[in-house]
């Protein structure tokens, strides 16, 4: 819709966006104006933004349906609840289902699925476990889905506890443990606070208990997850949801508990820990996918070993495989992790291998990028630079913590006041503060 595509700003209405009602006008112009007049356009713009990952502006969708008159449909509620889960828009969630209920609407058990899954986003393990006491209130009888969004929920928050209490209510309930209750295990293990010893040996433990992993309620998504474009790693919030409708082999789905495992591994640096569970891949048949590449490469990166990290990117170019864009990213932020002066250099370098094979960056991989790179506080800030020209070359507005870092990175530098770069960085730094109504610091 091209009235979409026009809508700037953070929470600002689509009434305020698109301009005044007029409610005198004649109706031919009134409808020029409108950018939906009925259940079924609002919930095209709906699932229009939800596209977009513009899902701050769903309640203003909202706001607008009901000053338009316009009954809300409990499929609109969904599309609403749905959006605001993909966006971890756990406020606006729970918004939608108060309004729904106020209109005598009672939400279905997919519904409570959904508000789980939020939770589990939002790693807000407290609001999941009163979900389901509301479901038992409303005698909304818990699917498996239901559990494993539960456990997800409860796994992103560290609550070893209340995993283990929704394991043995599923295997009371005849329920087997399918490979995301095993994820979700091996993520509870890896988010304990604090970590211990045998952490790892945990992992590796469930790692080998998942080879024997049920197919109770593991059938592929449920024809509304379908329908909405939710796959069951965004559901169940496996970190590999964002890859999985790649196409090639950057996502094996059959190695879902590989994954999770292998990212546990990465963010708990512990190098010996992958090394066993990649045998433990090599003793299945199975060949690692890109996303567990990735994963190779975090580890020993952000455990600084560099020339292992970068042996494993060259390994994977000289393989005559396509060269993937995530990969560069990887190497280019792990070899900046400490900033000393060869993980910079191995980082710019990679950067302009980057740029000179035609690939750019996305917004979210230039503000992770630029926010790790404007953490060095010696050398010459060539690295956050140049990744702050690629992103101006491509008409990137940097995020406001971005900025914030790279604006103070160069005010520590010896740079005159009147430097073009030093200026358009405070501009820009200027507006994104006003933009989102704070003063400068």
């Amino acid at each position: 819709m091209k009235l979409l595509q026009t809508i700037s700003g953070h929470r600002r209405s689509l009434v305020r966006t698109l301009g005044c009602r007029y409610y005198a006008a004649s109706a031919e112009e009134y409808a020029k104006r409108n950018y939906a007049s009925n259940v079924s356009e609002y919930n095209t713009v709906v699932g229009s933004l939800t596209a977009q990952r513009r899902h701050f502006l769903l309640r203003d969708v909202y706001d607008d349906m009901k000053l338009d008159g316009v009954q809300p449909s409990r499929d609109i509620f969904h599309s609403l609840i749905i959006g605001a889960m993909k966006g971890a828009r756990l406020q606006d969630a729970f918004y939608f289902r108060d309004e729904m209920k106020a209109m005598g609407l009672v939400p279905d058990v997919a519904l409570y699925n959904f508000l789980i899954s939020t939770c589990a986003k939002c790693k807000n393990s407290d609001q999941a476990i009163r979900i389901l006491e509301e479901m038992k209130k409303y005698e909304v009888k818990p699917t498996g889905q239901t559990y494993i969004c539960l456990l997800s929920a409860c796994a992103a928050a560290g609550r070893l506890d209340l995993v283990y209490a929704i394991v043995r209510d599923m295997t009371a309930a005849g329920l087997g443990l399918n490979k995301f209750c095993y994820a979700g295990l091996i993520a509870a293990h890896k988010n304990k606070i604090p970590i211990t010893d045998d952490t790892a040996a945990k992992i590796i433990e469930l790692v080998e208990q998942s080879k024997g992993w049920s197919s109770v309620e593991a059938s592929s998504d449920n024809a509304e997850n379908v329908m909405m474009g939710v796959s069951e790693e965004e559901f169940y919030n496996i970190p590999t949801a964002e890859y999985v409708h790649r196409r090639g082999w950057f996502v094996i789905r059959e190695l879902t508990v590989y994954h999770v495992a292998l990212q546990a591994c990465a963010e708990l640096r512990n190098v010996e820990a992958m090394e066993t569970i990649l045998e433990m891949l090599k003793k299945d048949g199975r060949t690692p996918d890109v996303f567990i590449l990735m994963q190779i490469m975090r580890c020993y990166l952000h455990s600084g070993d560099i020339d292992r990290g970068l042996k494993t990117f060259k390994d994977y170019m000289n393989s005559q495989k396509p060269p993937i864009v995530e990969l560069y990213v990887t190497l280019i932020e792990g070899a900046m992790v400490g900033h000393t002066p060869k993980g910079m250099q191995v980082a710019q370098d990679t950067l302009v291998e980057f740029n000179s094979r035609g690939f750019f960056l996305s917004p979210k991989m230039g503000n992770d990028l630029l926010l790790a790179a404007s953490g060095e506080k010696t050398g010459g800030y060539t690295t956050a630079n140049y990744i702050w020209d690629l992103m101006q070359a491509r008409n990137i507005i940097p995020s406001l913590p971005a900025v914030e870092a790279y604006y103070k990175g160069l005010k520590e530098r010896e740079i005159p006041e009147d430097d073009p770069r030093l200026l358009l960085v405070s501009r820009t730094y200027d507006n994104l503060r006003r933009r989102f109504g704070t003063g400068r610091s």
